[in-house]
Order: structure tokens, then C-alpha cells, then sequence
């Protein structure tokens, strides 16, 4: 008799600042696209429940900042995935050619047992701006850079329109069970990623008062923005959530 019991799988999605990362999560997780871009501070994740194979499963899916100086967060964030999504622009030259770059950061943070073997999934977004005339990147260009990187699955997307996002987080989803770890390893990942991502928070909550200035920054209408770390329970497991407050 198959099990029934829901078991948890890890999705990073990586790639350049502004590529769609957040809009890509949020069409596949809510059915929800808005046309205002905020970058991510360090990082955020949303969980979602799917069925495959008469088996029960919650995706946990990070979306980490493309910025530089939150990269540093990598190890805490990365550690315990089990795919990871590789997302660039197709009318940004940069943001693909950034790809190979994400690659060799993840799999040195997370230090995946069998680097040869890991899954990978790469998405190239935003393929409805301007009609499709706008882009630099052709279909048989990314094809081939996924070619020489094991067979990478790759998805061109628009998370503005969820053309081929269900299809893509599905190939996602299979990927990520071919690396599920055993459970017993799996809860020792997560407790030590649970250290790892609490000890800044608790640290942030013994020293608010030193801490807060240092995290507000600046918004997009002068106003000022804040990082807040909150914990949520899913499972027994214990994980943080990053968000933004707008400060009026």
C-alpha cells in the first residue's frame, strides 16, 4: 500500500537580480503576478503541497537575493536542497552568462554528495517582453550551454502570462525526488541549517535596538524598509522567513 505521509523537498531558486525570481515562485505557489519589483533581502520562501505518484509532498521553495553582499548567506540557505532552479532574463545577455557562476557557488555551498549528479533545472524567463522581440538569448543558445552541463531540463517561462511554469516546477518536483536524502539525514540537515539560520535572529532579537538601524534601508519612494526574520513550523521543522516591513 503506497504512503501516504507528506514528505518535504527543498527547491532553491538562484539566478541575477531582477530576472523573475520572486514572479516565478509566487505565479506557480499563489496564481499571483504584480508588476512592482522589490528586490529580496536574503531570502524568503513559500511552501506549496503537491500529489505524485499517490504520494503526498510539500515543496519548499527559497527565493534567494541576487545581490552580491547577500550571497555570504549561502551556506545557511543552500544546505539540504534538493534541486536547485537556475533562472536568467532572455532579453538580459548578463543574467545568462551569470549562470555558470550560480552553478559553481551552489554546488560549493551546499556541497552536494555527487556534484556530478546533482539536479539542476534551468529557467529562462520573461520570454513575453515585447513580444518575444526583445530578446538576446536564443532557445538553441541555452539549450547548448545546458547540454554541456550534464543534460540540464530547461523552461522558457513568463511568469507574468504562467506560460510553462506548472510544466516547469513539475520537472522540478521530479528532479528534486531523484535526490530526496533519507529521512534520519534529512533531519540532521535541517537542524543544523535551523542553527545556522536562527543564530543571526537570535542575535537580531537579544540586540533590537543596535540591530534595527542596521538593517533599514532604503525604499523606492524614500520611505524606509526593514528585514524581519519570523519562524514558522511545518512539519516538526522549524524554518525562517524573511521579509520586508515598509517603515512610513
Amino acid at each position: 500500500m503506497a504512503s501516504r505521509r507528506r514528505m518535504l523537498l527543498k527547491l532553491i531558486i538562484l539566478g541575477d537580480s531582477g530576472v523573475g525570481k520572486t514572479s516565478l515562485m509566487n505565479q506557480y505557489v499563489n496564481r499571483k503576478f504584480s508588476n512592482q519589483y522589490k528586490a529580496t533581502i536574503g531570502a524568503d520562501f513559500l511552501t506549496k503541497e503537491v500529489q505524485f505518484e499517490d504520494r503526498l509532498f510539500t515543496l519548499q521553495i527559497w527565493d534567494t537575493a541576487g545581490q552580491e553582499r547577500f550571497q555570504s548567506l549561502g551556506v545557511a540557505f543552500y544546505r539540504g536542497a534538493d534541486c536547485c532552479v537556475l533562472v536568467y532574463d532572455v532579453n538580459v545577455t548578463k543574467s545568462f552568462d551569470d549562470l555558470n557562476n550560480w552553478r559553481e557557488e551552489f554546488l560549493i555551498q551546499a556541497s552536494p554528495s555527487d556534484p556530478e549528479t546533482f539536479p539542476f533545472v534551468v529557467l529562462g524567463n520573461k520570454v513575453d517582453v515585447g513580444g518575444g522581440n526583445s530578446r538576446v538569448v536564443s532557445e538553441k543558445k541555452a539549450k547548448a550551454w545546458c547540454a554541456s552541463k550534464g543534460n540540464i531540463p530547461y523552461f522558457e517561462t513568463s511568469a507574468k502570462e504562467g506560460f510553462n511554469v506548472d510544466a516547469a516546477f513539475e520537472c522540478i518536483t521530479k528532479n528534486a525526488l531523484k535526490n530526496e536524502p533519507e529521512e534520519e539525514m534529512r533531519i540532521t540537515t535541517i537542524f543544523l541549517g535551523l542553527l545556522i539560520v536562527c543564530l543571526p535572529a537570535l542575535v537580531f532579537i537579544m540586540t533590537k535596538d543596535t540591530f534595527l538601524k542596521q538593517l533599514m534601508l532604503p525604499g523606492e519612494d524614500g520611505h524606509r524598509d526593514r528585514q524581519v526574520a519570523s519562524v514558522e513550523l511545518l512539519d516538526g521543522a522549524l524554518f525562517i522567513r524573511v521579509q520586508k516591513q515598509l517603515l512610513l
